[in-house]
């Protein structure tokens, strides 16, 4: 086990070296200079088209433009902002929350360029079923002689697509704020029990398909946004004096690093743009592959409600996360597990109810997270193996559940950033190969709408 641990870290080191960074800040800040800064100019109607001011029930898809979006976030609201950023203040200090906003800044331009295309280019899989995900848009706009490229994204996908994160920090909050204070210690029987009741929930949702999810998801994720963001806000409204000097705080430690990593600000840019990838992925390629199957016929549209998702997830719940960790100061605690350090910050800035609040959220976060990850895998494998057998893998992956509740949470994250990692060569190379598709479908888009 110990030989499986180093060679994840030492994977982990090197996939999110300087290319794959160049790639996703790099190709995300070309984009957004591409584009003009177009994700900046259309916000306004970019919420016209979620409000559903433009869904049309007859379009090709299978969900409306809301329940898109609402899905997604389902999958990247999730640890990445409660735990993930808590991890990247203590790895990376107070800094790497600076880095996560800048990287959310160009993800909305990737953002925007990747669900274009997974609409532009949607293809059918062995079934006949319209599909959109970067498989297909390498498929049907690059052609056969990319297809390893295609196939490269699904097998890492398959990977990435693992609920084992979610689930152990589910356990783990529910283990810290419910049974250690009435006397019931951890152990292998007590994780694997509530392992056993969030997969059958999981169950539930999962194998009703995609209709199900978004359904779902389009109900919990308004709620968890709403619950958390009032809870940190009670907590900002309680310490007021420590608001403004944390957000300078955060912008000192970005350009010193000092906090901790003393001085190396590279490996604070590298852990900012790392965290922000795993709480928005911007760049990863995931989205495309629930905002494909958005009912529009208009490929501009859906890359415009998708690019709302990094300001939702990084800028918004991402910095409540991290203001609330830094103004109740058990950022420098010494703790290694994030959940723990959220919730100690709850505990702190509201005691005795913050924990439980804290813990309906993650519980919403992660099991939401959960049932957008497993439509992505289950897509990612039917692109191999066909979409008759890619079904069955809603069984594995309820498996994999039962796994994250007694699995050890260094290892998890590092697998999933290995996965997330090679997902994005495919995802960021095609991308910027077909950016000049996405930009003469925008002017033909905008010319048409606002034409009059």
């Amino acid at each position: 086990m110990n030989s499986i641990s180093t060679f994840l870290a030492d994977a982990v080191a090197f996939i999110w070296g300087p290319p794959l960074l160049i790639l996703l800040l790099g190709g995300g800040l070309f984009l957004l200079v591409y584009s003009r800064f177009l994700p900046f100019r259309y916000l306004r109607h970019a919420v016209n088209i979620l409000r559903g001011k433009y869904d049309d029930p007859n379009d090709p898809g299978e969900i409306s433009h809301f329940q898109a979006l609402s899905g997604a976030l389902a999958a990247t609201i999730g640890m990445g902002n409660i735990s993930g950023v808590a991890l990247a203040i203590a790895a990376g200090g107070p800094g790497a929350m600076f880095w996560m906003w800048m990287s959310a800044f160009v993800g909305m331009a990737t953002k925007y360029f990747t669900c274009t295309l997974a609409v532009q280019f949607r293809g059918k899989d062995s079934e006949g079923e319209l599909q959109g995900g970067p498989m297909y848009v390498i498929r049907e706009a690059l052609g056969k002689k990319w297809m390893p490229l295609a196939i490269f994204f699904c097998v890492a996908g398959f990977f990435g697509a693992t609920p084992v994160f979610q689930t152990n920090q589910m356990v783990a909050v529910f283990k810290n704020v419910v049974l250690t204070p009435i006397g019931i210690e951890s152990s292998f029987v007590v994780n694997l029990s509530i392992g056993i009741v969030i997969a059958a929930l999981v169950a539930i949702v999962i194998l009703g398909g995609i209709k199900r999810i978004g359904n779902v998801a389009s109900k919990l994720v308004p709620f968890m946004v709403i619950l958390f963001v009032l809870s940190v806000l009670s907590i900002m409204i309680t310490n007021p004096s420590e608001i403004i000097p944390s957000f300078l705080f955060i912008i000192e430690d970005a350009f010193t690093a000092k906090a901790v990593l003393g001085g190396a600000v590279g490996a604070v840019i590298v852990e900012g743009a790392k965290r922000a990838a795993f709480s928005n992925e911007a760049g990863i390629g995931m989205a495309p592959l629930m905002h494909g199957a958005a009912k529009t016929k208009e490929p501009v549209r859906e890359g415009l409600v998708a690019m709302l998702g990094p300001t939702i997830d990084t800028i918004i719940i991402c910095t409540m996360t991290g203001i609330c960790i830094l103004i109740t100061g058990v950022w420098n605690s010494g703790e290694a597990d994030g959940i723990v350090m959220t919730a100690s910050a709850f505990e702190v800035g509201l005691p005795g109810v913050g924990p439980i609040v804290l813990m309906i959220c993650v519980m919403v976060f992660a099991i939401t997270t959960i049932f957008g990850l497993a439509y992505y895998g289950q897509k990612c494998l039917s692109f191999i193996i066909g979409a008759r057998f890619g079904k069955y893998f809603y069984y594995w992956y309820i498996a994999l559940v039962l796994v994250g509740s007694v699995a050890s949470l260094t290892d998890v994250v590092n697998l999933v950033f290995v996965a997330y990692g090679l997902m994005a060569f495919p995802t960021m190379i095609s991308t910027v190969i077909l950016a000049p598709k996405v930009m003469q479908a925008t002017k033909k888009y905008f010319s048409e709408v606002y034409k009059s």
